[in-house]
């Protein structure tokens, strides 16, 4: 019983770092369109968006159900052998975040997490516990349809904008007033964030909860010291550790107009917000790449870098399966050396984690050597005249 104790301990700790791992890897994607159009400064923008993530994971729970009851079949996994499954899938997941976070690539947290809890689950007890229904209809769908839809909807959403501002703004730039509307749209993002992404780490701990038998599995819905915790871990995350992609965003978005962010910003919000109603988990920065890409071919002129896109869409494809397979040797770890395996495993994972750290100390962050999977979004559209920055400044 002890030993158990120990276990669902160390798997909450390790499951809210996930957490933290996801602020700063995720969130400041919301605050990356205002920071580069100057309507928000950096320290503002990042406070901000903690403080709106955190109130954002308090608003619902449909997603944290969706993970907790609609990914694996958990009634057919041992409670004595699911906490290492778990504890291996977050593994997986936490390593490619920090991975990804260092190198700058196109990468989703979610995902992240679903292919370390699918990847440990199929190896430590086999496919047959794997919900294939619900990984189609709520991860899989969701992955494919939510950056089009958000795409199409900043399309039009562009199209509109320019449309209604062309003939009567007499400003140098055309349109200056969205900057200042980007406020509540990068807010609107933040907000939505908290309400999808945090719950995911909510579902983990809750599906752990109810395995070990410390709550009843008749009811999916994450307990009220579960959602606070996870809400302030992940607003912690946004605040400490997003100035690395704060700084990358605020580089590779300089060409992105005001009107493209405000698009761009409402289409990504709106989309977030209406799946976490639905309890899709969805990848919020695939539906932030859909955004921008949409925005910017809603600009007159603009072509796609099909070569661009093609390097963000194999970040996406990349992340269920290399999380999967580190969650998979982790769990095969614990099979061969058994519950001990859980502290060797930790240890390994700590030891990368800091080696990963201490890289990123040694590594001066700019443009030209981390670029996000939303800054890289930017790029993907090619703007036919377009000129110098300066000179960019003058037009819409």
């Amino acid at each position: 019983m002890e030993f158990l104790t120990l276990t669902v301990v160390l798997v909450i700790a390790l499951a809210l770092f996930f957490d933290f791992t996801n602020g700063f890897h995720d969130t400041a994607n919301a605050m990356a369109t205002p920071i580069a159009t100057g309507a928000l400064k950096p320290r503002t923008a990042v406070a901000l968006a903690a403080i709106l993530n955190l109130i954002g994971a308090l608003l619902s729970t449909e997603v944290a159900k969706t993970v907790s009851g609609g990914i694996i079949h958990e009634d057919r996994i041992s409670a004595d052998f699911f906490p290492f499954v778990i504890f291996a899938g977050l593994i997986g997941a936490i390593f490619w975040n920090m991975l990804t976070w260092l190198l700058g690539l196109p990468s989703s947290s979610s995902h992240a997490l679903f292919g370390g809890l699918l990847g440990a689950t199929i190896v430590g007890v086999g496919y047959t516990a794997v919900n294939a229904g619900g990984v189609l209809s709520k991860i899989i769908l969701p992955a494919v349809l939510s950056p089009l839809t958000a795409a199409i909807v900043a399309f039009v959403a562009t199209k509109i904008a320019y449309r209604m501002t062309r003939r009567y703004d007499g400003k140098p730039n055309g349109r200056d007033g969205f900057r200042r509307g980007q406020i509540f749209t990068s807010s609107l993002v933040a907000l939505a964030h908290g309400t999808n992404d945090a719950q995911k780490t909510m579902g983990i701990i809750t599906l752990l909860l109810i395995t070990v038998g410390w709550q009843s599995a008749a009811h999916h819905e994450p307990q009220l010291w579960v959602v606070l915790t996870c809400a302030i871990t992940i607003a912690l995350g946004t605040y400490m550790g997003g100035w690395r992609i704060i700084r990358t965003l605020g580089k590779g978005l300089t060409e992105v107009r005001p009107a493209q962010g405000f698009a761009a910003e409402t289409s990504t919000g709106a989309t977030i917000l209406v799946s976490s109603a639905l309890g899709f988990a969805l990848s919020t920065t695939q539906v932030a790449s859909g955004s921008v890409i949409g925005s910017g071919l809603g600009r007159r002129g603009s072509t796609v870098k099909w070569s661009t896109a093609g390097k963000i869409v194999s970040g996406w494809l990349l992340t269920l399966p290399a999380a999967g397979l580190v969650g998979a040797l982790a769990t095969l770890v614990i099979m061969w050396v058994g519950p001990w395996g859980l502290l060797l495993d930790a240890a390994v994972a700590g030891g990368i984690v800091v080696y990963l750290y201490v890289r990123s100390l040694a590594t001066r962050v700019d443009h030209s050597n981390a670029v996000s999977d939303v800054a890289e979004s930017g790029n993907a559209v090619d703007i036919k005249g377009q000129g110098s920055k300066a000179e960019g400044k003058g037009r819409a």
